[in-house]
This record gives structure tokens, sequence and C-alpha cells, in this order.
């Protein structure tokens, strides 16, 4: 878990309504971290920022929900936040799902819920 390069796969969700899969992007050199969702206007399914502890919304375009993950892939926190704003730090959390605002309620990503990544 953990090592994967930039790029795209799923989003597999492991929640009470049964596996859900979703598109992912994958950010993890430098760059694509930094730059993640910024300049966009949308979002297609969800972006993992990985490693990461904590996001911001400055120059973001769309309100977004930030889903953090521990290290093996569970939710520890989920948050909406507007444009203009800076996140938390989560001690716990190794990775960090964004999506557009709502999206992830809908997918069933909340506490406790566990996902995994398939790279394609």
């Amino acid at each position: 878990m953990g090592r994967w390069q930039d790029g795209r796969g799923r989003l597999i969700v492991h929640g009470e309504r049964g596996e859900l899969a979703v598109p992912l992007e994958i950010a993890t050199s430098y760059r694509a971290r930094t730059k993640g969702l910024l300049g966009r206007d949308s979002v297609d399914g969800t972006l993992l920022l990985s490693p990461a502890g904590s996001v911001h919304t400055f120059r973001m375009r769309f309100p977004i929900d930030v889903a953090y993950l521990d290290r093996r892939l569970r939710v520890i926190a989920v948050r909406t936040m507007k444009p203009g704003r800076l996140g938390l730090p989560r001690l716990r959390s190794r990775h960090v799902l964004e999506a557009e605002a709502g999206a992830m309620e809908g997918w069933g990503v909340w506490v406790g819920v566990r996902v995994e990544i398939a790279v394609e």
C-alpha cells in the first residue's frame, strides 16, 4: 500500500452498500500533489494525494470533499471545504482523497470505511 505512481486507477469503496468503484487520479510526485485540483472546474471521480496529511483550497474554483486515510486505507475523517480554506493536519493521515462536494457521501465514504486502490 502507498507505493503508487502518478496515473489513473479506481477507488474501491468497501462500505455498507457493498463494493463501489470510482474513477481515480493518483498524485504521488511533489509536482502532481502540489497542483492537485488547482485550476480545474471539476474532477471526474476522485484524486488521491499520497503522501499527504492536510490540504488547502486556495485558488480552487469549487468546494470539495476531503477524506483523510490512515496507512491501512481506512477513512479517519471526512470534511467539506469551501475555496480559500486551510485544512487542519490529521496526525494519523497518510493519504488524502479529494472529490467534488457531496460526492463522498453518495459513494458511502465516511469514517471507518475501508477503501482500496486499483491501479490501471
